[in-house]
C-alpha cells in the first residue's frame, strides 16, 4: 500500500502549500528578514559600545590629568606666596631674585589654571559624546528587545498556525524596526519612559 506524504499534512498547509503566501511562508520571510535586521543593527550596537567605553576611558584620563594639573597650579601658586614673603625680609641687595623667581611661579600657575581649564572642557566634551552614544545605544537595546519578542511570536505562529498571532507579531517587529533605523540614521527617537524601566 502506498502513502502519500501529503496525507500527514493538515487540510490548511495542503491549501497553502503551492501559495507562495501561506502562513508558513510568510513567517519564514519575516523571520529572515528580521534576523538580517537585527544583525546589521548588532554590529552597529557593538561599535557604539566600543566607542562608549573609548569616551568613558577619555572622560577618566582628562578628569586624571585635571587634577593633576590643579595640583601643580596649588604648587605654584603656593610657592609664589612663600617667595613673596620671604622677599618682604630678603635684603633689597637680592630682590631682584625674588621678583624674578615670584614671576616664573606666578607664570607656572597661570599656564596650569589654562591647562586645567582644557581639560575639564576636553572631559565636558567626553562626556557629551558619552551621552549621545548611550542615547543611541538605548535605541539599539529596544531594537533587540522588539525584535527578539516578535521572533519568539513568530514562532509560536509556526507551530500554532493561527493568522492572527502572526498580525500581532507584526507590532513588535514595526516597533523593532523602527528603533533600529532611528539607531542607525540617528533619529530622535527615544522612548525614556521605557528605556528608565528597563534599566
Amino acid at each position: 500500500m502506498d502513502i502519500d506524504p501529503m496525507d500527514s499534512v493538515p487540510d490548511d498547509e495542503k491549501r497553502g502549500a503551492s501559495s507562495p503566501l501561506s502562513l508558513t511562508s510568510r513567517v519564514a520571510i519575516t523571520v529572515a528578514l528580521v534576523a538580517t535586521f537585527l544583525g546589521i543593527c548588532k554590529v552597529k550596537d557593538d561599535n557604539i559600545v566600543q566607542a562608549m567605553q573609548q569616551a568613558q576611558a577619555d572622560r577618566l584620563d582628562h578628569w586624571n590629568f585635571y587634577q593633576a594639573r590643579n595640583i601643580r597650579e596649588d604648587v605654584a601658586a603656593a610657592e609664589a606666596t612663600q617667595l613673596r614673603l620671604s622677599a618682604a625680609a630678603a635684603p633689597p641687595a637680592v630682590q631682584d631674585e625674588y621678583r624674578r623667581a615670584i614671576g616664573a611661579a606666578e607664570s607656572r600657575a597661570t599656564e596650569e589654571r589654562a591647562k586645567k581649564e582644557e581639560l575639564r572642557a576636553q572631559a565636558e566634551q567626553d562626556q557629551q559624546t558619552y551621552d549621545a552614544l548611550n542615547y543611541r545605544d538605548d535605541q539599539f537595546d529596544l531594537c533587540d528587545a522588539l525584535l527578539a519578542l516578535a521572533i519568539s511570536m513568530m514562532a509560536v505562529t509556526a507551530l500554532t498556525r493561527k493568522e492572527w498571532l502572526f498580525l500581532v507579531a507584526l507590532v513588535p517587529v514595526a516597533g523593532g524596526v523602527v528603533m533600529g533605523l532611528a539607531g542607525l540614521f540617528e533619529w530622535h527617537i527615544h522612548p525614556d519612559a521605557i528605556a528608565h524601566w528597563l534599566s
